[in-house]
């Protein structure tokens, strides 16, 4: 447990590798190439919830710091002439925070500015927990999300998901899993729009200890794999 909590803030404080603009005027390869990114972006900034299905109630708030690692798979070697710098893996840190509603629907948002770069993302969620859960039974979600790239010339990318998951708590750990669809565009005035969809698998876990909260996921979107920490607070 200790290890996972100083990975989780040695992640959020040191960020790496990713130094300098996107410049698409440098990407080598053309139309193929810019495909290739887009997937990889789409995969990496489509929107990641990590948290159960289960709604965290009217009272509620879960709000930590977040950073998700994605392995560029399809596009590690176009990076260096994208930024100038060599790189397979994209650090996303976020300030997320998700607030109960009524009738077991949790609404949720995130704020993502990647430093010594010109990456901006931000992102929401509405999930309804249609299965409430109970001591026996599992809860059942389904959730709705986009997100926004901002910050990048000549580059518009936005992502659209949905997706269903399941959990079950057991005292203070909540395993989940889930499965889903993200749809992504994304554009430039130097390449022709590429509109494409993706499957989504994830599986993560939540421990509580009390007001503090530690969260991680595993995500595969497209080609692309992902894993997400967050550290904060769920109460």
């Amino acid at each position: 447990m200790k290890k996972l909590l100083v990975l989780t803030c040695a992640l959020g404080i040191a960020q790496p590798a990713l130094a300098g603009n996107i410049n698409l005027s440098n990407l080598t390869g053309g139309q193929a190439s810019f495909r290739s990114v887009s997937e990889d972006l789409g995969s990496a900034l489509s929107y990641k919830g990590v948290v159960p299905a289960e709604s965290i109630g009217i009272t509620g708030f879960d709000i930590g710091l977040e950073v998700t690692q994605t392995n560029l798979a399809k596009s590690e070697a176009l990076w260096n002439s994208l930024t100038g710098s060599n790189f397979s893996n994209l650090y996303v840190p976020k300030l997320h925070i998700t607030k109960g509603l009524p009738l077991n629907i949790d609404i949720g948002a995130f704020y993502s500015a990647i430093p010594s770069t010109n990456i901006k993302l931000m992102g929401g969620e509405l999930r309804w927990a249609f299965i409430e859960g109970s001591t026996a039974m599992p809860a059942v979600a389904v959730r709705g999300a986009l997100t926004k790239l901002s910050g990048v010339n000549q580059l518009s990318l936005d992502t659209k998901s949905l997706d269903v998951s399941i959990s079950k708590g057991f005292a203070m750990l909540t395993p989940y899993a889930g499965v889903g669809q993200v749809w992504t565009n994304s554009s430039s005035e130097l390449f022709t729009k590429e509109s494409f969809t993706q499957s989504k698998l994830f599986a993560g876990a939540n421990l509580n200890f009390g007001l503090t909260n530690l969260a991680i996921e595993f995500d595969k979107t497209g080609a692309a794999k992902s894993t997400s920490f967050k550290l904060g607070f769920r109460f």
